[in-house]
């Protein structure tokens, strides 16, 4: 009987095409490493330790820093959750109110419950255009600021996972203007700050902790990432919550994975930038043939008055788009790019797809995923936006009742009900499609019919709903006294 590894091994050996990530890309002509079990160890004379860093992982720490320009940085080998969770208990104390946006991933909300923090939440433009959440204007964050004069600390997400970037140096100056400090989930943006032609990082526009995933858009392994901190008052606290959230027996191959990607950058980063940026101005000029299929861009979000997108996310829009006469939607074109050409996207929506590219994606890859596109569109026809007008107001960030905080209710006895039958009870656990891993409800929050309905067709359209028990079909509420 097979089992992962071989399955893993099989696969290898395939001719499917990561539009996803990591970021490496399975890329083995720009990276190689020696077996992995001849470099596992543990904290042995002469390689140092994560959590009291002296020699060769002080000298990492370092680097990083130095690369990205922060005061301190520090590896993670438990992704950015670990980095999130890190961030949020460092940045406040138990009770503490904090301006959160609603987009923002689950870790966070996990952050937030674990230091019984109360949210107050912060809604994203949304695009009916292309169906996604976008950035955060700077002047809502200072008028929640002004009315909510107790708030601790301002956590948003920008990049989102399809690019839409945020005015984090305005957005800086007006949070630190009310005392307040600012986390920034940049686990998407690990590649800023390299070219001037992609967005600037977070770090160096004020923001006080900015977390990345390296394997996200970098040539790094699964599980990898770093946290900066350019807040002085901060780092001591954060390296403490960094021992708490993170394993005591750190893999050395994880470290030594982080180790190469950073000694990538600083060698050959600009040149394999430039090449990168290249091969993306090819492939956008390649796909201005789609009649039917669109990408989306800065033009067509010109309406939510988007601060940056950046150019290595290629979402491909489905709305208004005909498939042999019916309505198609993303998950349908995932699986035709899938069935017919081997490509494997990062995420399928209602009405995108979502190709993830790095440094590390060929021209040959570019090309597959240009022609794949382009082939599709032929057997495709333009239809009305009112065959997907059904959920375009039920697509947006739900905005339920907050019976009460996250940690209250996790603290509560649940009961498991039936998911038809839930409205009027309060959730007792986060409930998400799978990726993004946005929540739709947090443990509180009171469920409405529209939820329901939005669940149920999520599911009937073939989208991944995580939080969920028995199928699908059962949903964990808070027990009715």
């Amino acid at each position: 009987m097979s089992g992962l590894y071989d399955r893993l091994a099989m696969y290898s050996r395939g001719d499917y095409y990561p539009m996803h990530m990591p970021g490496h890309k399975r890329n083995k002509a720009l990276l190689s490493m020696v077996n992995p079990y001849e470099i596992d160890i543990t904290e042995i004379p002469g390689f140092d330790n994560l959590y009291e860093p002296q020699g060769i992982l002080f000298e990492l720490c370092n680097r990083i820093s130095s690369l990205y320009k922060a005061k301190k940085s520090y590896p993670l080998i438990n992704g950015s959750t670990g980095g999130i969770l890190a961030g949020i208990s460092a940045a406040t104390n138990r009770g503490d109110t904090v301006l959160v946006a609603r987009n923002c991933h689950k870790s966070v909300y996990h952050g937030i419950a674990l230091m019984e923090l109360t949210p107050i939440y912060l809604y994203p433009e949304f695009s009916t255009e292309a169906s996604i959440n976008c950035g955060i204007f700077p002047g809502k964050i200072e008028e929640m600021l002004i009315t909510h004069k107790n708030i601790k600390a301002v956590i948003i997400t920008s990049p989102t996972y399809e690019g839409i970037v945020s005015d984090i140096k305005t957005i800086s100056k007006i949070v630190h203007s009310h005392g307040a400090v600012l986390i920034v989930d940049e686990a998407h943006g690990a590649h800023f700050g390299f070219d001037p032609r992609f967005p600037e990082s977070a770090v160096t526009l004020g923001a006080d902790i900015v977390i990345q995933s390296l394997h996200k858009t970098l040539p790094a392994f699964t599980q990898t990432a770093v946290i900066h901190c350019n807040n002085h008052k901060l780092c001591r606290r954060l390296e403490k919550y960094l021992a708490i959230y993170q394993t005591s027996s750190p893999s050395y191959v994880m470290m030594a994975g982080i180790d190469k990607c950073i000694s990538l950058l600083e060698d050959r980063g600009r040149a394999l930038f430039d090449d990168y940026y290249c091969r993306l101005v090819e492939f956008y000029q390649a796909i201005k043939q789609l009649n039917n299929l669109r990408i989306i861009t800065k033009e067509i979000l010109t309406y939510n008055n988007i601060f940056k997108l950046d150019p290595s996310k290629i979402t491909v829009l489905t709305k208004g788009v005909l498939f042999n006469g019916k309505p198609l939607n993303g998950h349908q074109l995932g699986e035709l790019l899938l069935d017919k050409y081997h490509i494997i996207v990062e995420m399928v929506a209602r009405d995108y797809v979502l190709g993830m590219t790095s440094i590390a994606d060929t021209k040959e890859g570019f090309d597959r995923f240009a022609n794949g596109l382009i082939d599709l569109d032929k057997e495709l026809t333009i239809g009305s936006m009112s065959d997907h007008n059904d959920y375009i107001e039920t697509i947006k960030l739900f905005q339920p009742f907050q019976a009460m905080t996250p940690y209250r209710a996790m603290e509560l006895e649940t009961e498991v009900v039936d998911l038809q039958s839930c409205q009027g009870r309060i959730s007792a656990n986060i409930i998400t499609l799978y990726p993004p891993g946005i929540p739709l409800i947090v443990p509180g929050e009171r469920i409405d019919q529209e939820f329901i309905e939005y669940i149920g067709s999520s599911i009937k359209e073939g989208l991944t709903v995580t939080g969920l028990i028995g199928d699908n079909k059962l949903i964990e509420v808070i027990m009715q006294e």
